[in-house]
């Protein structure tokens, strides 16, 4: 009897097992798949008479970057102003806090800039763009758009991921140059060293390779935030309450996916 029970538990959990394992590959199918239609309408639509609304994508590069520039701009200059305290009282103990520059300038521009941009955006514009799509999916608005002979994608999805693409990098750098900024204000505080040596030893250490692997990982959080958020708004089931389960899924879901793929980068960086 105890033999049957531990082969059921055994199987069940190996059941578990490849149903997850299956289901994650579904999902990375649908995100592959929303790419390519994404892209097919972004090319072909003009010449099929049905275009990707400008005022669409300017919408929504409003939303996704310029309103969350404060958020993100107060969160930047904290990190800055917390990598040069922590770099400073690091290198005291070697008698080295002068080379504090070093630190900060990779660190802000390489790791933290894209970083937290990207979980600040996910947490901000991809929860409100998973709920948008989920609140149309149980109103039937979507199925009413393709009885119109609208196709969802192109009118729903593709303006978001442009605007994400675009905007992801854009703020970026400019926490990239607030977090610096607050760097050099507490390093002129605490060592005495003026803004313009502070920066001058920023641009000597820092390369284009350095600013172009920041905004690179930057334009890949853009992506995956739009497609995981529109991907949960379009499987929401089970109406308000399932609108509130797919909103968490995609927060929880960029965020990891942000972590993950900021390991990988720096991972691929050190050969």
């Amino acid at each position: 009897m105890a033999e049957g029970s531990n082969q059921n538990a055994t199987t069940r959990f190996f059941d578990r097992i490849g149903r997850t394992t299956v289901a994650g590959f579904e999902e990375i199918g649908r995100h592959g798949v929303m790419v390519v239609e994404g892209l097919y309408w972004l090319v072909l639509g003009p010449r099929m008479n049905q275009p990707v609304r400008i005022g669409a994508v300017f919408a929504e590069m409003m939303e996704i970057g310029v309103r969350a520039i404060g958020i993100i701009g107060i969160m930047a200059a904290a990190i800055g102003a917390m990598l040069a305290i922590q770099g400073i009282y690091s290198l005291k103990i070697f008698g080295a806090e002068g080379h504090v520059v070093l630190g900060v300038a990779f660190s802000m521009v390489r790791e933290f800039a894209p970083l937290i941009t990207g979980i600040l955006v996910a947490g901000r514009s991809g929860s409100a763009l998973s709920a948008r799509l989920g609140t149309m999916k149980i109103n039937q608005e979507i199925d009413a758009l393709e009885v119109m002979g609208i196709n969802p994608v192109r009118f729903l999805v593709v303006p978001s991921l442009i605007a994400s693409v675009v905007m992801v990098p854009v703020l970026t750098f400019m926490s990239m140059v607030l977090g610096l900024y607050a760097a050099a204000l507490y390093v002129n505080a605490a060592l005495g060293m003026s803004l313009a040596a502070f920066f001058d030893q920023t641009i000597d250490v820092l390369s284009a390779d350095d600013l172009l692997h920041g905004i690179g990982k930057a334009t890949i959080f853009g992506v995956l935030i739009a497609l995981i958020g529109v991907l949960n708004g379009f499987m929401v089931k089970g109406g308000a309450e399932g609108v509130g389960k797919a909103t968490t899924r995609s927060v929880v879901q960029c965020i990891s996916a942000i972590v993950v793929t900021d390991m990988l980068f720096a991972l691929v960086a050190t050969f």
